[in-house]
């Protein structure tokens, strides 16, 4: 075990700016970021089910070694993206049991932005096989009950988009497993317009110094493919040419490593080809209408539970103001 560090897990959730945090504590010198950004670890496993040796075990070869292995030894802090451990916050009790002073960063958006750009992503991943996002939510119900599914989905909760931004839900029951001490809460709105600010917070919060040499550049050009077929044949490819096509990216989960060498040079290339720029298109109104809907009453809870106005959310909830 990696005694006397600092473990600090953002935590979620998608399309929150957790790329962007991850990079500014990437090169912190006092910093080691994992190897991949999102291991997706702790809810594979049933970890109330394990002693406190079998737990350490499995933590210390297939977490530590694997994704901190190559970590300096004078290291302060040690830090992974998984946003996927905002929903499942039963997951990090097993944290606790190794690491009862963990740190967890909660990166939060506006559903009305997060959701079209959610759906976004997973159409460049693979997971998502419908291109028209207002199709693509008006299939949650049958989503829900484990029906359209794409085949090429590697996880369908995310297809759940009615969910993925019931940001009052999901936190609250985060903060009811790990403590809200133990959690930092980073809103997109302070991220996009004050991000030195933002960063000398979550300094704070890890206890380190901000690094001056930091850099705050932007990376927010949003894309889409060419031909779908071929971004999921690369991004999630048949068992069977797994081994071939996935990097290892795709297979971290499996434990397998990365094919290297030409093949995955004519994959990467057949990527960036598919990959264009695209714009993000307006929702239409009674789209929006109905996500306004969904989240009203999530947003009026986070608003409470963060003791913070989010009132221009959904285009303004005004029942989050004075609550």
């Amino acid at each position: 075990m990696q005694n006397g560090k600092q473990m600090a897990f953002i935590v979620g959730a998608p399309r929150c700016g957790t790329t962007t945090l991850a990079s500014l504590l990437r090169q912190h010198p006092d910093v080691c970021f994992s190897s991949v950004k999102e291991p997706h670890f702790f809810p594979r496993f049933d970890l109330d089910a394990m002693s406190d040796e079998e737990l350490r075990e499995l933590v210390e070869r297939d977490y530590l070694d694997r994704f901190f292995g190559e970590c300096p030894a004078d290291s302060k802090v040690l830090a992974e993206g998984s946003v996927s451990y905002l929903y499942a916050p039963d997951a990090m009790r097993g944290v606790l049991r190794l690491w009862p002073d963990a740190k967890f960063i909660i990166a939060l958006r506006d559903p009305l932005s997060m959701i079209p750009s959610l759906h976004a992503r997973l159409l460049m991943t693979g997971d998502e096989t419908i291109r028209d996002f207002a199709k693509a939510w008006a299939k949650t119900p049958e989503r829900a009950a484990g029906r359209a599914i794409p085949r090429s989905a590697a996880d369908p909760r995310w297809l759940r988009y009615d969910e993925a931004g019931a940001f009052g839900s999901h936190v609250q029951r985060f903060f009811d497993v790990v403590g809200r001490e133990r959690c930092h809460v980073v809103l997109f709105d302070d991220l996009s317009s004050d991000p030195q600010g933002a960063y000398a917070h979550l300094c704070r919060f890890l206890d380190l110094e901000p690094w001056p040499q930091t850099s705050f550049k932007a990376r927010r050009q949003h894309y889409a493919y060419r031909l779908g077929w071929l971004q999921r044949l690369l991004k999630r490819p048949p068992r069977a040419v797994q081994s071939v096509l996935a990097g290892e990216k795709f297979n971290q989960r499996e434990g397998q490593e990365a094919k290297k060498g030409a093949i995955m040079r004519v994959r990467k290339r057949l990527l960036d080809w598919n990959k264009v720029p695209a714009r993000r298109q307006p929702l239409d109104p009674a789209l929006r209408a109905q996500i306004v809907d969904r989240f009203r009453g999530e947003v009026v809870d986070l608003s409470r539970l963060l003791r913070r106005d989010l009132s221009h959310w959904l285009g303004g909830v005004p029942e989050a103001t004075g609550r």
